[in-house]
């Protein structure tokens, strides 16, 4: 496995210089300032995420107006207790997609955020998640919300600023270029394994997960 040094050089090879490529990278939010963020944005992001998944995500984009007002602007209160009615509702809703079983997340990931209001709330549980361990947190995702799991989860956390790694086609290349896996990850054994190889480079270099995550993209 390559000192982080090398991997960023080879990336700024292929981007430019280091000046280029230091320009494409974005630092994740603070733990402080994800705190603040309202719930209901990690609801709607959640929700944006799961619909992007295997869609057209200029789609999603481009109707999210009409999510924001069928899901009455992603209140967790309102969208943990949807009735049959609502849903229904929503089922015939042109503003939106129309898919019963991402619809119903809604609801599920709404229940899931509310029972984070006992350990802090989801800015303080979400977003203070130690990047030391973010394959726990995607755990975490997985076991007790709705359709969280693989990219879809890293994407939200992503999308929210919070400090994260997304195991793209590219970044997992670059892995398996350094010999930390053989294959796309998904067990426990290969992720610990990919958590470690971060954690070593966030140690060599002071940056976050996101910025090593960009650059390990950029360099393949």
């Amino acid at each position: 496995m390559r000192d982080f040094s090398e991997i960023f050089a080879i990336a700024a090879e292929r981007k430019g210089g280091p000046g280029a490529l230091e320009s494409m990278l974005t630092a994740p939010l603070t733990a402080t300032a994800l705190a603040q963020v309202p719930e209901d944005r990690w609801l709607a992001q959640m929700t944006k995420s799961i619909f992007q998944a295997g869609f057209n995500w200029k789609v999603i984009e481009n109707k999210w107006d009409g999510f924001e007002t069928a899901f009455k602007g992603f209140d967790v209160g309102k969208c943990a207790f949807m009735d049959d009615e609502w849903f229904d509702r929503l089922l015939t809703d042109v503003a939106i997609v129309r898919n019963g079983t991402k619809i119903a997340t809604v609801r599920d990931n709404a229940a899931f955020l509310l029972e984070l209001r006992a350990q802090g709330g989801a800015g303080e549980v979400l977003g203070g998640w130690p990047s030391t361990d973010f394959i726990g947190l995607l755990e975490r995702l997985k076991a007790d919300g709705s359709r969280l799991g693989a990219a879809t989860g890293q994407y939200a956390m992503r999308f929210m600023g919070r400090d994260s790694f997304i195991l793209s086609r590219d970044v997992t290349a670059r892995l398996i270029a350094e010999g930390i896996i053989d294959k796309a990850p998904t067990s426990k054994k290969a992720l610990r394994a990919t958590q470690n190889a971060f954690n070593t480079w966030m140690d060599q270099s002071g940056r976050s997960l996101t910025e090593i995550s960009r650059v390990l993209a950029m360099s393949v």
